[in-house]
């Protein structure tokens, strides 16, 4: 009680402060992405553990093109979806126009990706997956799970329905857990079952969720080719660039010493194990971007920005909680948890660590400027750390080293660009009128959502 009789008012431990920071809907995603982050280490633990070293690198290279190429492609279906049927739920428009346009824009996508690994199966066999065309067709069918999956969840997101959106996520993560376990214990000593879990869980945890799905989609506006075409575009080369950022260390490892099988399955294990708060990053992405979406919708300037910098706080406390572990136990834990070689060390682990934090933090405010359509500046920031990426990788040294620093200064180039975009193009403006009310604040927000 305070010296006026009125009770005094709770206080709030660190963790509820971090967790209240986060964009509405977060907390019923974390646990589905808790399980799906975690079922990544244990599919690579059970396959690094049943497999040999060539066959554990085949499954390696295959998951890092799924999760490089695949989210490049099919990862912005998702967010485009999430920003217009967030956008429009706000206006009390239904959505179904748009769906079905994506939906039709995915499956030519899909159709190209076919036709081209279908002509080119036998040298992408031999380059990545030692001669396996069984494995270039797991990886085709894996692109479509991912596909369907992402439409799904972009759906769901727009929608505010986090928990389906969490749901599906759970239920693929826990399947996940369950066939690769499965597969290890039944001794199996086939990549080729590992690579097809990629394609089983997601489409399960599909099915598992459809009807929250269907029933949120509604008749509306019809949508024009070009609105969706002119935003997607630009969106899918961003998010390619960023993919290559993220896991290139392993691609390039495997293009620089090709017969060190070691190395790059050794790769495959520090990228996941320094990726831990990018895992759980993905749990607020979803509804980051919901959020970001709804309050420019509304023309909340205040709601954006103070949305936009809470989560950037966020991201650098769960960047540093999880890269100081990484960095110090790093190159132990990837021998005990997934039975990798003695090939790297801590000092390659805290540019791992410190290259997420920074992919992250690229992340947040990619976002923010899809949200304010400045698409472009979003794919100016990352073809920047695209480039940095490169040149650090043809610099000469170890290999390992090398590979690792360059995450590092590719996404610190992509942070420094996109927040000099976010600066000048939103930060740095005052609302034009009314000391920050709603209706001055829309112009300044986006043209049109």
């Amino acid at each position: 009680m305070n010296h006026e009789g009125s009770p005094a008012p709770a206080r709030r431990s660190p963790l509820a402060k971090v967790v209240s920071a986060l964009p509405p809907g977060t907390q019923l995603v974390i646990g589905g992405t808790v399980l799906l982050g975690a079922a990544s280490y244990v599919h690579l633990m059970a396959a690094g553990y049943s497999l040999g070293k060539p066959e554990m690198a085949s499954v390696s290279l295959l998951w890092t093109i799924l999760m490089s190429v695949g989210l490049g492609l099919f990862f912005p279906v998702e967010q485009e979806l999430t920003r217009i049927v967030a956008a429009r739920a706000v206006g009390g428009q239904g959505a179904a126009p748009v769906v079905r346009r994506i939906l039709l824009i995915t499956l030519g996508m899909l159709a190209v990706m076919a036709v081209g690994m279908a002509v080119a199966a036998r040298p992408l066999a031999r380059t990545f997956f030692d001669g396996r065309t069984d494995m270039v067709m797991a990886l085709g069918v894996s692109f479509a799970a991912m596909a369907a999956s992402n439409v799904s969840r972009g759906v769901l997101a727009g929608l505010n329905r986090f928990g389906a959106y969490g749901a599906q996520l759970a239920v693929d993560g826990a399947l996940r857990i369950v066939l690769a376990g499965g597969c290890a214990l039944a001794g199996v000593r086939s990549p080729l079952a590992f690579a097809l879990i990629l394609t089983v869980a997601p489409l399960v945890g599909l099915v598992a969720t459809a009807r929250p799905l269907l029933s949120g989609v509604q008749g509306g506006p019809a949508v024009g080719w070009g609105s969706l075409t002119s935003g997607l575009a630009p969106l899918v080369a961003s998010t390619l660039l960023s993919q290559v950022v993220v896991n290139a260390a392993v691609v390039s490892t495997q293009l620089l010493a090709p017969d060190d099988a070691a190395l790059v399955a050794g790769l495959l294990n520090a990228v996941v194990l320094a990726r831990v708060p990018l895992f759980v990053f993905g749990s607020l992405q979803a509804s980051l971007l919901a959020g970001l979406s709804s309050t420019a919708a509304a023309g909340d300037r205040a709601g954006f920005s103070k949305l936009l910098v809470r989560t950037c706080a966020v991201v650098t406390v769960l960047g540093v909680a999880g890269g100081i572990p990484a960095t110090v136990l790093g190159p132990w834990l990837i021998q005990v948890l997934f039975k990798a070689d003695d090939v790297l060390g801590s000092l390659d682990f805290l540019w791992m660590s410190a290259g997420t934090l920074c992919y992250m933090l690229a992340m947040v405010l990619g976002q923010a400027l899809l949200v304010l359509h400045r698409h472009r500046l979003q794919l100016l920031g990352w073809a920047s750390g695209v480039v940095a990426l490169i040149v650090t990788t043809l610099v000469p040294g170890p290999i390992a080293t090398r590979v690792c620093l360059a995450y590092t200064v590719g996404s610190l180039a992509a942070v420094a660009c996109m927040f000099a975009a976010v600066w000048l193009t939103f930060l740095r403006k005052p609302p034009t009128s009314g000391a920050g009310s709603a209706e001055s604040a829309r112009p300044s927000l986006v043209d049109s959502v």
